[in-house]
């Protein structure tokens, strides 16, 4: 099994990369928008501890990703794409990139700058503080964060938009790369003739 990414489709590493960061980055999102109803109490501080710790976890796997892309490289255009299809894509996915990027890392500064206690990632090792705590700063960095994310929701449903409009109605393979291969089912036996 080729693990690189080939000129025409991702390979697996990069499939696996790209759904679990989708997935997590889904999962973050609801927890997000759900834990910012809770009230204070020791499941507040558990479910918040969860998706910071969830949130550097994106932050390490975008990193890797960006790591394995540059190592594998990446597919080439799907044959007959026109040229300004080819632009927006990769303009795409640069501003995928940033914003995947960004988004965790906002967070944790804004987790920094709140002053609350120290987090310990999935309670095994206490994350350090990019800066020090600001009463003036924090809420700032807390909207950023979540002007961030609602960014990058837009431009992930930009994004499988285009995709499905391809598989759709383009009838071409810029899905299909992005998923795993099918196995070819075996023929049914021939029966014997005596």
């Amino acid at each position: 099994m080729m693990l690189r990414n080939s000129a025409e489709r991702w390979g697996p590493v990069s499939q696996l990369l790209h759904w679990l960061i989708v997935l997590l980055i889904l999962g973050l999102g609801v927890v997000g928008l759900v834990m910012v109803e809770l009230p204070k109490s020791p499941r507040w501080f558990w479910v918040y501890d969860l998706h910071k710790s969830f949130g550097l976890t994106v932050l390490a796997l975008i990193v890797l990703r960006l790591l394995w892309r540059w190592f594998a490289g990446a597919p080439k255009p799907v044959p007959g794409t026109p040229r300004w299809q080819e632009r927006v894509a990769t303009s795409t996915h640069g501003l995928l990139y940033a914003l995947t990027f960004a988004v965790p890392l906002s967070g944790w500064l804004y987790d920094s700058l709140s002053g609350l206690r120290p987090l310990r990632w999935f309670g095994q090792f206490k994350v350090p503080k990019l800066a020090d705590p600001s009463q003036a700063l924090a809420p700032v960095m807390r909207d950023t964060h979540e002007w961030l994310f609602w960014a990058l929701i837009a431009l992930v449903a930009v994004h499988a938009a285009a995709a499905f409009y391809h598989h759709l109605f383009q009838h071409d393979a810029t899905l299909t790369r992005m998923l795993p291969r099918r196995r070819a089912s075996s023929p049914d036996p021939v029966p014997e003739t005596r």
